[in-house]
C-alpha cells in the first residue's frame, strides 16, 4: 500500500483506525471499490467527493488503472493538500467541485465514482443532475452510500457509541437516536422515515450527518436519471443491501 495513504486525514481514521473492526470494514469498502473498477482501464475517471485521494491512489496501483483520474472536493485546502501529496502522479489531478460546473467538463468522463458523499448532501438532485451532465453517453456510475436503515443501523450505532467512549475517530460527535427514531429506522421503507438535521459546513453550505439517511430514497432518485445495472453491498458483497454496511449502485447513462 502506498505510504502516502497513511498521511490522509480520512485514511488515518478509517484504514488505519485503532479499532480492528472499523479498520477491516473500511479496508473492505475500498477493496470492493477497486474490484468494481475493472472496466476503467484506459478511461478518464472522476472521483466526485474524493476526500484525501485514497481510492484514486489505490486505483492507480491496480492492474486496471485509468488513463487519467480526477478527484473533486468542495474545500480548496483539501484540493491543495491532495495536489501536494500526489504531485508525482502526472495522470492524477485534483479540482474543486465547483470547477466541474464549467461547460468544458460536460460529458468528459467515461466513469464517475462517488463514495460516501450523498448521505451528506442537502440537495442530492442537484448533484445527480451534475453527474449526469459530466458523464458521456453510455458512461458508468459507481456510487456507494452507508446503510442507515434496518438492522445495520442498530449495529452501527452500538459500534459508534463504543468508539466514541474509546475516543476513536469522530464517533463521539455522532447524533444519537431516540428509541422512536431507531424503531422507525429499523422498519424504514422507501420514503424518508425521520426528519434529518441540517448542519452548517465550513465551506458555507449545509450538509447532513448520517442520522436518518435512507439509501432507498436515493435509489429512486438515481433510477430517474440512470439505468441501474446492479445493487450490491459491502463489506460482504453477497449480503442483501438491507443487511450490509454500504449499498453500492452500479449504473450507466442511457
Amino acid at each position: 500500500m502506498d505510504p502516502k495513504l497513511a498521511k490522509g486525514y480520512y485514511a488515518k481514521k478509517q484504514l488505519f483506525s485503532k479499532s480492528a473492526l472499523i479498520r477491516w470494514s473500511h479496508r473492505r469498502r475500498f477493496e470492493v471499490a477497486v474490484t468494481k473498477s475493472t472496466k476503467m482501464a484506459g478511461q478518464r475517471v472522476l472521483d466526485f467527493g474524493c476526500g484525501d485521494g485514497t481510492y484514486l491512489a489505490l486505483l492507480l496501483e491496480s492492474p486496471h488503472a485509468p488513463r487519467a483520474a480526477v478527484g473533486a472536493e468542495l474545500d480548496a485546502s483539501v484540493v491543495k493538500m491532495n495536489q501536494e501529496r500526489f504531485a508525482d502522479r502526472l495522470n492524477l489531478k485534483f479540482v474543486l467541485q465547483s470547477d466541474l460546473e464549467r461547460p468544458e467538463h460536460r460529458e468528459s468522463f467515461d466513469t464517475i465514482v462517488c463514495m460516501e458523499c450523498f448521505e451528506h448532501m442537502s440537495d442530492p438532485d442537484h448533484y445527480l443532475d451534475l453527474l449526469l451532465r459530466l458523464l458521456r453517453p453510455g458512461g458508468n456510475l459507481l456510487l456507494s452510500v452507508p446503510v442507515e436503515t434496518g438492522l445495520p443501523v442498530v449495529f452501527k450505532q452500538a459500534i459508534r457509541r463504543i468508539a466514541g467512549w474509546r475516543k476513536i475517530g469522530d464517533y463521539s460527535f455522532i447524533l444519537p437516536y431516540s428509541w422512536s427514531e431507531l424503531a422507525k429506522s429499523v422498519f424504514a421503507g422507501r420514503e424518508q422515515h425521520i426528519p434529518r438535521v441540517l448542519h452548517s459546513s465550513p465551506t458555507g453550505g449545509t450538509s447532513h450527518c448520517h442520522k436518518g439517511f435512507n439509501w432507498m430514497t436515493l435509489r429512486d432518485r438515481i433510477a430517474r436519471r440512470f439505468t441501474i445495472d446492479r445493487i450490491s453491498t459491502s463489506p460482504i458483497e453477497w449480503l442483501s443491501p438491507h443487511l450490509g454496511s454500504q449499498a453500492w449502485f452500479e449504473a450507466h447513462k442511457s
